[in-house]
């Protein structure tokens, strides 16, 4: 491998890693922003996600960043899962790797329902998914874009993806680790 390849995957996946130098506070913020941001594009594009929500034991909202170089690609992100009769959050991080061609950077939000409590217990609890997946998708500002809805491995849960921003063609299977963020979830709870 040349160095300037080397170079440039290097770069890529640097910018397609968040900052760490917020606080939790802020971090908390940001999430629950993405959350409501999400929120209102989904019931724009799919309004009977609402009454889907409303009737579920709960739903989770997820950014990520992925970067696909050649055969590998990684990604990170964070989320919030909200247990709809409680009314309690629990912040969660997710990491994502795949293998499978591909070349871009992939900035996407997911949403899952969970319309049982057992998936959403477990979900809290066990946080695994994997996939498989073959997709394209691109968008630039307010030109293109995509909205996906995927089956999820888990049982009564569903799943919608937007892209916000980014380019990514891709054939690959992905493993998705959920885990619950500690850091987070303890400072919320002492409140």
């Amino acid at each position: 491998m040349t160095s300037k390849l080397l170079g440039g995957i290097l770069i890529a996946m640097m910018l397609a890693l968040p900052a760490r130098a917020d606080s939790p506070a802020e971090k908390r913020e940001k999430i629950q922003v993405m959350r409501e941001e999400v929120l209102a594009e989904l019931f724009d594009q799919r309004p009977q996600a609402r009454a889907e929500i409303d009737e579920a034991e709960g739903y989770a909202v997820f950014s990520n960043v992925g970067v696909q170089i050649f055969l590998l690609g990684a990604g990170g992100g964070r989320g919030v899962v909200r247990d709809v009769k409680s009314g309690s959050d629990t912040y969660m991080k997710m990491a994502t790797a795949s293998v499978g061609i591909g070349l871009g950077i992939k900035d996407f939000r997911a949403v899952f329902i969970f319309h049982s409590r057992d998936s959403l217990n477990d979900f809290i609890e066990h946080g695994w998914d994997f996939t498989g997946e073959a997709d394209a998708a691109a968008r630039s500002g307010d030109k293109g874009g995509e909205i996906g809805e995927a089956a999820s491995v888990r049982k009564k849960v569903s799943v919608y993806q937007f892209t916000d921003g980014g380019l990514m063609l891709q054939a690959s299977l992905h493993g998705t680790k959920y885990w619950q963020d500690k850091k987070l979830n303890r400072l919320e709870k002492s409140r």
